[in-house]
């Protein structure tokens, strides 16, 4: 079978990662354990966890001219990604976050975008081409609100399945979400985007339905996921793991997820499959370093 083609439009961020026991509160200083400097960035994260699932991917991406840069596109190329649309910008530096991840494995994180706040509709549309004719685009919102919305524009337009995470949370235009076909939220960001004060995930993807979206996910963590259509709703159990660190949990399933759908699985295949590849990611340190291969999922 040939492989799925896959574009991702976003960020591309370096990880500084301390384990601690804690998230300190405001003001507060805590001994933290061990430190890993990691590859991360959502739109980074979800193109190696397509790539390393089987997918051709190509990212749309900035680094800064920088270290961090450096070793960001020697681990894409690593990693089998196209690179020929991640721009090394001369004028601002590579995004980098920084992460706490406490005992029970969640975390804290706080972004400083650096070149990822550059990515534009021009660099989109470089890239218009592979765009119309990938089987699906992938995006979250860690890129410029207008870059987002001209890439979805670019793949409804060519019939190209529209995927976004819409992560960090943020205000997505009722026109770019009516060109989306899979919405990935969490709860909380389902209840921002629904613009509604409630802890009901069915209502809220069916709010977000009325936005016309044509699937939403809600990812709940280790409760699994809820997929929300207009023929209804279905709950989706996540495995027993011992997790270590849920940093890109989200990043798994969503990469995950977009390979098996463009290999043209049922949308109930492919959230079994992403779900098997998130609980994977939860058990290991990092953002990229978790993220699976094909073989450690097995049959999904």
């Amino acid at each position: 079978m040939a492989k799925p083609k896959i574009v991702v439009v976003g960020s591309s961020n370096t990880d500084m990662v301390v384990k601690t026991e804690r998230i300190p509160a405001p003001g507060e200083t805590v001994i933290g354990g061990d430190f890993v400097i990691a590859a991360g960035g959502k739109g980074a994260n979800q193109a190696v966890a397509a790539a390393r699932l089987g997918a051709d991917v190509t990212l749309v991406a900035r680094v800064g001219s920088d270290l961090f840069g450096d070793k960001s596109v020697e681990n894409f190329k690593r990693e089998g990604i196209d690179t020929d649309f991640v721009v090394r910008d001369p004028d601002a530096p590579s995004g980098v976050a920084l992460i706490f991840v406490d005992r029970r494995g969640e975390n804290s994180i706080v972004v400083a975008p650096g070149s990822n706040a550059r990515l534009s509709p021009d660099d989109v549309d470089k890239a218009a081409e592979l765009i119309r004719t990938a089987d699906a685009l992938v995006m979250q919102l860690e890129a410029p609100m207008e870059t987002v919305a001209r890439a979805a524009e670019i793949a409804h337009g060519a019939g190209a399945l529209v995927i976004l995470n819409p992560a960090p949370a943020g205000v997505v235009p009722q026109a770019t979400l009516a060109k989306v076909d899979v919405l990935i939220p969490n709860e909380s960001e389902a209840a921002q985007l629904a613009a509604l004060d409630t802890r009901d995930e069915e209502e809220l993807g069916r709010a977000l339905l009325g936005a016309g979206v044509k699937s939403v996910i809600v990812t709940l963590g280790s409760k699994g996921a809820l997929l929300v259509q207009r023929s209804g709703s279905r709950r989706f159990a996540a495995p027993k793991v011992d997790a270590v660190d849920t940093t890109a949990a989200g990043d798994s399933f969503t990469g995950a997820l977009a390979c098996a759908l463009a290999e043209g699985r049922k949308m109930a295949d492919a959230i079994a499959f992403a779900t098997a590849a998130a609980a994977i990611s939860v058990t290991r340190m990092g953002a990229q370093p978790s993220l699976p291969r094909r073989d450690e999922i097995g049959e999904q």
